[in-house]
């Protein structure tokens, strides 16, 4: 099923997902259908838009897209995107969802022609689902086996054309000969303060919420340069705001919703602050292995690296060396310790790590 044109938010939609009281209905309805109402990553649009224009006018279907970059960029936003700007229709799943090889094969088979076929964490997918998707890709077909043993015979199903448009947060998981067949690459990259303010602008004027461009400017320093967290904290600092104020977002408003909620100055909350506590008062500031740090702090290594890590690093708290991970001097100081003076944290003072 094609999705509507773009444009602006509607409001009975946004009426009516807020009806339904869900804040993922809410996020569909924040989320932008057009390239003109997305809001930043202008070299990836700019040629989105060329490669789109292009397939529409010869009438084929895009070419196979990957967007990669970290969790809360918009990668399943542009990917749905694509599809509205095709005026065809999309299908969603995700590499952990596709279990075996007639999964994937059920959902290539059911396609229309030009269709869309999103696959979120594609590094994800099995290497036998893998092989699959190769001769799809490429060739336009998928070979199934039908039989047992002497009897057994290969027949190959010619399937509709079609773009898959896979979304990963780990681009170098995937294996060559996928990455290499995706003709369209585009790199997310984290969003300016300027640019999420302007996202929560338009959310907050589709919400209703009234607020002052000194609010929503804290909201977007403080939203790790991403539209996922910027909408939720707009949320959260609302409901403050609703509670314990005059309804209206303001800077000091926001300052203290944000207290509330541990995030600091530097957009970094109680599980970041964890991790670089973890690394000066249990390690000395490093070097500490990714799995040793990620029992310390009790996360799994994949969200200590996607999550967590990433934005550390941009920050310049956090380094990433052959020995392991590292804290910068600029950690020390945002967390108001002194090199060299903390050594590791005895048992009985284990609230050191947090802070």
């Amino acid at each position: 099923m094609a999705h509507e044109p773009g444009g602006p938010i509607r409001r009975d939609r946004l009426l009516e997902a807020e009806a339904g009281a869900g804040e993922a209905e809410l996020d569909q309805v924040l989320r932008p259908r057009t390239l003109a109402a997305y809001v930043g990553q202008k070299r990836v649009k700019e040629n989105l838009a060329i490669f789109i224009e292009a397939a529409r006018q010869r009438g084929e279907a895009l070419d196979h897209v990957l967007f990669s970059g970290p969790p809360g960029l918009g990668k399943t936003t542009l990917a749905n995107i694509v599809a509205n700007e095709l005026g065809v229709g999309i299908r969603v799943t995700s590499g952990p969802a596709i279990e075996r090889q007639g999964d994937l094969i059920a959902i290539l088979t059911n396609l229309e022609p030009r269709d869309v076929l999103f696959i979120d964490e594609i590094h994800r997918l099995s290497r036998p689902v893998e092989e699959v998707l190769y001769p799809a890709m490429e060739d336009g077909a998928v070979d199934i086996v039908i039989g047992q043993g002497p009897a057994a015979r290969s027949v190959r199903l010619e399937l509709p054309p079609f773009t898959l448009v896979g979304a990963t947060t780990r681009q170098g998981m995937l294996t060559s000969p996928l990455r290499d067949r995706f003709g369209v690459l585009g790199r997310l990259e984290y969003y300016s303060p300027q640019e999420l303010q302007e996202i929560l602008e338009r959310a907050a004027a589709a919400l209703g919420v009234e607020a002052d461009p000194g609010g929503l400017a804290e909201l977007a320093g403080r939203s790790r340069g991403t539209p996922r967290v910027a909408l939720r904290l707009l949320r959260r600092v609302r409901d403050v705001a609703q509670v314990r104020g005059q309804g209206r977002i303001t800077a000091p408003m926001a300052r203290e919703a944000l207290a509330l909620l541990d995030v600091d100055e530097a957009g970094l909350d109680r599980n970041d602050r964890r991790v670089l506590a973890a690394i000066i008062d249990l390690f000395e500031g490093g070097p500490v292995g990714v799995e040793t740090l990620a029992a310390a702090v009790s996360e799994d290594v994949e969200t200590l690296e996607d999550v967590y890590e990433p934005f550390l690093m941009q920050k310049g708290l956090l380094q990433r060396t052959p020995r392991g991970r590292v804290a910068t001097a600029a950690a020390y100081a945002h967390l108001g310790r002194v090199p060299g003076s903390q050594g590791k944290a005895a048992a009985g003072e284990q609230g050191a790590l947090f802070p």
